[in-house]
């Protein structure tokens, strides 16, 4: 399998966070914000979407879609709860991530992060997506308050997908993590995962 994957990305980095605790070998390609590789990738077809991440299967299929990745990657794995309300409230936590999460803490990371896009980063702008960020932070500490993981007893593919971008809410949001105690455990708990391998490994 062949991982077109933009390094600094959170939805690139769960990819290859739950590769790496599958154990699952796999050439990674580099297609960075605003880089040639990430043009050439674009002409070449090999991004459906137009974005990075995608898994191009050894037949030469591509999947697009970072949790779509994560879905087809932990097929038959422990990572996907047997009970069917523990796996469909994994997908819950999974839409809310795209839907919800990752267009503000993401969002705010991003204009403090590319160069390109820092002149979008008002105060204005900034201020909200702050006020936001924490909200949608506390529903995570709230059910991280009574229960290790988000989905049923044990770590599944949505704790993966939410890590992608929390783990870094603080150093690269600016959000303030000591807020939330709770996702704090559970960012220590997922890095102790055997396999573990951080955003720049």
């Amino acid at each position: 399998m062949k991982l077109w994957s933009m390094p600094s990305s959170g939805n690139s980095y769960k990819v290859r966070l739950l590769l790496a605790l599958l154990g699952r070998d796999c050439e990674i390609v580099d297609v960075e914000d605003s880089s040639a590789a990430l043009v050439s990738a674009k002409a070449a077809g090999r991004l459906p979407f137009g974005k990075a991440p995608v898994l191009e299967l050894d037949d030469g299929r591509l999947l697009p879609e970072s949790n779509a990745i994560l879905c087809w990657l932990g097929e038959g794995t422990h990572f996907v709860p047997e009970d069917e309300f523990a796996r469909a409230s994994m997908l819950s936590w999974m839409f809310w991530e795209q839907n919800q999460h990752e267009g503000v803490i993401a969002v705010r990371a991003a204009l403090q992060s590319y160069p390109a896009r820092r002149h979008l980063a008002t105060p204005e702008r900034m201020a909200e997506l702050l006020e936001r960020g924490h909200a949608l932070l506390q529903v995570m500490e709230d059910r991280l308050a009574v229960h290790e993981w988000l989905a049923g007893d044990a770590a599944s593919l949505c704790d993966i997908c939410l890590y992608g971008y929390t783990h870094s809410a603080g150093s690269k949001g600016g959000f303030e993590m000591g807020r939330f105690p709770a996702i704090g455990r559970w960012l220590d708990r997922i890095a102790a995962l055997p396999g573990y391998r951080g955003l720049d490994a």
